[in-house]
Formats: C-alpha cells, structure tokens, sequence
C-alpha cells in the first residue's frame, strides 16, 4: 500500500500545483490586460510638476542722502523714514555725500548731528562713507571729520568696492587739490574691473537747483566718466532731490534734501526733480541699478533705472 500510494500522491501535488500555477498566470494575464486598457503604466503617467522660480534679489542695496547735519526736525523725518526703509528692505551702505555737519563742521556736534539721528541704523551695523562739503570744511579743513571714525573716510578722496560696486569718494571742495585729484581718479578708474562704477563728491555737476551747472566740472570730471563709463555721479549742494537722464553714458543724482529743502526746477536732461525732504533707495542688479526717491512717508516718488 505504502508503495502505491505515495506516487498517487505525488502526482496529485504536480497536478495541482501546475493547474495552480496555470490558474495565477491567466488571472495575471487578464489583470495585465485590464489594467493596460483602463490605466496607463505609473511611470508614462508621471508629468513631472514645474518649479517655481524666484526672481534673483539685488547684488547690493544702499541709500544716498546728503546735507544732513542739521540736528533739526527735517532731518530726523528722513532718518526715521531711512531706519523704515532699512526695516523692509536691509542694506548695508549709506552714501553720505557731505555737509555732514552744520554750520560750521564742528565735529562736537557729531553726537546731535548724525549718532543720534541715526542710531538705529548704526545699532543694526549700517555703515556711512561720506566725503566733504563746503560746511564741513570749516573747521580745520575737515580734518577732524575725516579722523571721525562712523563716517569711514579714507582721505580726502578714496575708493572702495562693495560686492558689484566700485565707489569713487571726491573732495569737490574749491580749495582741493584738484591736479593729483583728478590724475588720481583717471588712474584708479582705469584700473578699476568692477561692473558698476559709482562717483560721489558734495557738489553738482548738473542741477537745476540754486547752484545750476557746473562749467568746471564738465570740463574736468564728465571726460572721465565718459571715458572709464561711470554709470552715476552722486551730489548734494542743491537741497533738492533731482535725477537727470543720461548724459553721455552717466546719470547725475542730487540726494541733498536729507535735512531741509529749496526750490528746484527742470532742465531739459532732467528725469525728475522735486522740493521735498527726502533719501534715495538704490538696488544694483547684474544688468540695471534701480533707484527709488523716497519721502518721509516711506512713499517712493520717483523711480528711474540706469541699464549696465
């Protein structure tokens, strides 16, 4: 018994097993075959979803004003409205394009006339670079101010390049010494690789303001910026905001309403000017340098863009 009933047993097992085996195959077939006709494969039906891009913020952000040193209310409304603009919009430059210190340049008053008006700038690391006006050089030729370490003077005229940005500070003052000045300015553009190439001195060279063009100043500096492709000239002076088109490659830009104003009119190579108390808001980007003329409102009342 024993010897029949195992091989029984044995073909029973491999015949079930191979219907078994046949049955998991047709039930797979028709599974296959169902599923290719109501549901394509995952993998054709992946559509693989877009990534949202983010516009590239600036290379450099930095404001501008000039005339400043008052102490006065007109001068704490644009320093209020700077410390606001810093809050939505974080740079770490200031221009400072002279008259820092009223009426005389007396560099006691440093604390009233500048530590105090922008103590929350300078509590959150901004950093000023300013150069000479006519008031400062009053006491001692502005000798003091240029030893004052919060406004990071490096002579009388020097140079610096922040990320993009190579800055170009002048002693516009009559009394300089404008020779070794301007061989000086000719030798470091020439040499300079920076993209954008940034000039600041105290006074105009076009303005449509009280002080008007300067004749010497054409003649003497605009050759330059023509030559080395300044793309902007930064100035104070004239207590008025004005932007010019661009004249010869370079843009002209008057920040000098950052503590009181006067009059100013039109040209015909002005953009925009305004009487208004005021600071100019820049974004450098690899391709355009946007600027935005804020009040002390925090409104933006003029915006322009220099293209590199």
């Amino acid at each position: 018994m024993l010897t029949i009933v195992m091989p029984l047993k044995r073909r029973q097992l491999l015949t079930w097993t191979g219907l078994a085996g046949l049955g998991a195959a047709t039930a797979c077939m028709r599974s296959r075959a169902g599923s290719s006709q109501t549901n394509p494969p995952a993998a054709s039906a992946a559509i693989p979803t877009p990534v949202p891009t983010t516009p590239a913020g600036p290379q450099l952000r930095f404001a501008a004003v000039a005339d400043t040193g008052t102490g006065g209310e007109g001068q704490y409304a644009v320093a209020k409205a700077m410390a606001g603009y810093h809050a939505q919009n974080p740079f770490p430059l200031v221009v400072l394009a002279g008259d820092n210190i009223y009426n005389n340049g007396e560099i006691e008053k440093i604390s009233a006339v500048f530590e105090q008006p922008y103590e929350t700038l300078l509590n959150q690391g901004v950093k000023f670079r300013a150069c000479l006006g006519n008031h400062d050089i009053r006491t001692a030729n502005g000798e003091p101010q240029l030893r004052y370490p919060g406004f990071n003077m490096e002579g009388r005229y020097y140079t610096f390049t922040q990320a993009p940005v190579q800055f170009f500070a002048l002693d516009t003052n009559g009394n300089a010494a404008w020779r070794t000045q301007l061989a000086w300015l000719d030798q470091e553009l020439s040499r300079s690789t920076a993209p954008w190439k940034v000039v600041f001195g105290h006074h105009p060279v076009y303005s449509s303001g009280h002080y008007g063009v300067n004749r010497a100043f054409i003649r003497d500096l605009t050759p330059l910026f023509e030559k080395h492709r300044v793309q902007l000239y930064i100035n104070g002076h004239d207590h008025s905001y004005e932007r010019t088109q661009v004249i010869n490659g370079t843009t002209y830009l008057i920040c000098g309403a950052g503590a009181g104003t006067r009059p100013v009119g039109r040209s015909g190579w002005t953009a925009h000017s305004a009487q208004r108390l005021s600071f100019a808001g820049l974004e450098v980007y690899d391709d355009r340098i946007e600027i935005e003329a804020i009040g002390t409102d925090g409104s933006v009342f003029d915006r322009g863009v220099i293209k590199l």
